[in-house]
């Protein structure tokens, strides 16, 4: 989501004086050493990139301080910048932020979004503080969320949209008035592992669909067939001439492009699953590969 930005400052002629980014991390089934995509993109342009795996070091002070850049842009960096670093650049940090705040203030922004049910979102370009996105507002841009948006379809919205909010924020920063942040904050906190597990029991069907468009491409919303964890990537709620008799979880319809399952309120039609350590499956080649009955329960531990 940063790459965009990056992207935009060197477009617009800006004279980018360092990169930093977080360290190579091992991935996939190897468990090689990949460059994060910030890295790929600087090293098309041979810029200096330091990936630091900690900043609050002395080694760290004396490079930004060389450096003396007049303002640093910050975008999904993931880390809390410290003061010393705040106090260097004449126009401060500006980050680039995924929401209106002070709405959704942290770390996973888009996702949360997604799985609350929000009409509208958008992006904040605002002055970095110590507290975490606390800062005041430089500017905004707001978009609708589509219907059936996904965190990663909409994220890549933003993205787009981010670097052209930067590109204007640049351009006007010495004549900005930033503004207070009002009331209305909330917040979107790291998302972990077990956020994407799917409560048949306590969750209605918008729920769980808005959770699997908004768990996106991490951590997933998942429950279990036969003890084997199973990928939920896309379903829609459907409204069946019946009364919702089901246990929730319960397998009702096997169709040709769906299999519906009950929820504690209506039904679930799932399009699109993929089996742990198997490939990611439209419902019709799943259903071609796998035996499922109906009456069966997803999410059962036994």
């Amino acid at each position: 989501m940063a790459v965009p930005s990056f992207e935009r400052v060197v477009a617009d002629g800006h004279q980018v004086v360092a990169v930093f980014t977080q360290p190579d991390k091992p991935s996939g089934r190897g468990k090689q050493f990949h460059p994060t995509p910030v890295k790929v993109a600087a090293q098309k342009y041979h810029l200096p990139v330091y990936q630091p795996s900690k900043i609050r070091t002395e080694e760290m002070r004396q490079l930004f301080t060389s450096l003396a850049p007049e303002v640093a842009v910050i975008v999904a960096y993931g880390r809390i910048i410290p003061d010393w670093m705040l106090s260097i650049p004449k126009f401060g940090f500006v980050n680039v932020h995924f929401s209106l705040l002070p709405a959704y203030r942290g770390a996973a922004p888009v996702n949360w979004a997604v799985v609350n049910g929000e009409k509208k979102t958008g992006v904040t370009t605002m002055q970095v503080v110590p507290e975490l996105d606390a800062g005041d507002i430089l500017q905004q841009a707001s978009v609708d969320i589509e219907v059936e948006e996904t965190a990663v379809e909409l994220g890549h919205r933003l993205s787009l949209l981010g670097a052209d909010l930067l590109s204007e924020t640049l351009k006007r920063l010495p004549e900005l008035k930033p503004e207070k942040q009002g009331e209305g904050v909330s917040y979107a906190p790291i998302l972990k592992r077990e956020d994407g597990v799917i409560d048949w029991q306590n969750s209605t069907a918008e729920e769980i669909v808005r959770r699997i468009r908004g768990f996106q491409p991490w951590p997933g919303s998942y429950t279990t067939l036969n003890g084997t964890r199973l990928l939920l990537w896309q379903a829609q709620q459907v409204q069946l001439d019946r009364e919702v008799k089901h246990q929730p979880g319960e397998i009702v319809q096997l169709d040709k492009d769906a299999i519906v399952v009950a929820s504690k309120d209506s039904y679930l039609a799932i399009r699109e699953l993929q089996l742990e350590g198997r490939k990611r499956l439209s419902a019709r080649d799943f259903l071609n590969g796998i035996r499922l009955q109906i009456g069966q329960i997803l999410g059962e531990t036994s």
